[in-house]
């Protein structure tokens, strides 16, 4: 079993920037890509940003440009920095992670930490 949890999330000012970051516990060693995902009010999860570990990234093409993710492998931490937020950008973020080499998304989500933007 593995858990997630997620830190991050505040109240930013539009076109401002944050870092959200994740880390896993327990069953570490079987993680072997790990991702973010958002929703919006009223709205279905989607897909952010995901990094394997070997390296690859994938971004969705609203935050290609804006948001990074990295990951130590060894720690199975992910981050995610988020730069030039703008108010689609407001939700409440997900980690992801996938095991045993399947598919996005993986079987284990956090709790969700809050990213909001200023009026």
């Amino acid at each position: 079993q593995v858990h997630l949890v997620e830190s991050g999330g505040a109240l930013v000012r539009p076109g401002g920037s944050l870092r959200l970051s994740c880390t896993a516990s327990g069953n570490i060693r079987s993680i072997n890509a790990m991702g973010w995902y958002r929703q919006h009010p009223g709205k279905e999860r989607e897909f952010v940003a995901a990094i394997s570990d070997n390296g690859n990234r994938n971004y969705a093409d609203s935050v290609k440009g804006r948001f990074t993710i990295s990951m130590d492998n060894a720690k199975k931490t992910v981050y995610l920095r988020m730069t030039s937020l703008g108010p689609d950008d407001a939700a409440v973020y997900y980690c992801n992670a996938v095991d045993d080499y399947g598919n996005f998304p993986g079987a284990y989500w956090g709790q969700g930490t809050r990213v909001t933007l200023s009026s």
